[in-house]
C-alpha cells in the first residue's frame, strides 16, 4: 500500500492521507453491473431483446469479476474479504452498536453481500439462459426462479446501499466517492 499525502488545500489545510484500494477493473465492474441490472429489470418481459442483451452482458461481468476476485490485487480478491458467519455476525453487532472497526477494503459485512449479489446474480443469468433453451424454454417455474432471483437482487442491493450509507456516517467517509476514485482515506 502506498500512502499519498495530498496538496495543501483550501484554507491552509492538509487533507487526509489516501491510498489506492479499488482498482479500475474492480470499479469499472461496479458501475457497468449496477447499470447494466437496472437496463435489465426495466426492460424485463418489454424490451426481451434488450433485457436478453444486457443479462448476456451481467453474465460476462460476473464471469470475469469471479476470475479476477482469484487472481486480481489485493483488495479484490475473495480470499481477502470472505469471512466465517461468526466474524460477520460480530461485525453487524458492532455496527449496531456504533462501534465497528472500519476496513480499507471490505468490511466482514460487505464481503458476505459480495458473495450473496454474486450467487443472485449467477442464479438470475443461469435461469434467464435456460429460459432461452429448448428444454425450458416456457418453462413457468424456470420463469418464477428468475423473477424471485432477480427481486432478490433488488433487495440485496438496497441492503447493500442502506450499509454502504452506514458505514459511510459511522466512519466519516464517502464510500460512493472511493468506488468513483479508487481512493480511501488512509488508517486514522
Amino acid at each position: 500500500m502506498r500512502i499519498v499525502s495530498n496538496k495543501i488545500g483550501a484554507g491552509g489545510a492538509t487533507p487526509p492521507a489516501t491510498i489506492k484500494v479499488w482498482d479500475p477493473f474492480v470499479r469499472i465492474f461496479h458501475w457497468s453491473l449496477v447499470a447494466l441490472f437496472v437496463v435489465a429489470y426495466a426492460t424485463g418481459d418489454e424490451i426481451e431483446r434488450v433485457h436478453v442483451a444486457a443479462g448476456y452482458a451481467i453474465a460476462g461481468l460476473l464471469g470475469a469479476r469471479i476470475i479476477w476476485g482469484l487472481v486480481g490485487p489485493q483488495h479484490a480478491r475473495f480470499a481477502n474479504f470472505v469471512r466465517p458467519p461468526r466474524e460477520i455476525l460480530a461485525y453487524l453487532r458492532d455496527i449496531a452498536m456504533l462501534r465497528a472497526p472500519r476496513f480499507i477494503g471490505h468490511n466482514p459485512a460487505g464481503g458476505a453481500m459480495i458473495v450473496a449479489l454474486l450467487v443472485a446474480l449467477v442464479g438470475t443469468c443461469a435461469t434467464g439462459y435456460m429460459m432461452t433453451t429448448d428444454a425450458y424454454c416456457g418453462s413457468k417455474l424456470i420463469e418464477h426462479v428468475h423473477e424471485f432471483l432477480a427481486n432478490l437482487t433488488v433487495g440485496l442491493v438496497v441492503a447493500h446501499v442502506i450499509g454502504v450509507l452506514i458505514a459511510s456516517f459511522e466512519h466519516r467517509e464517502n464510500l460512493v466517492a472511493s468506488m468513483i476514485s479508487g481512493r480511501k482515506r488512509a488508517a486514522e
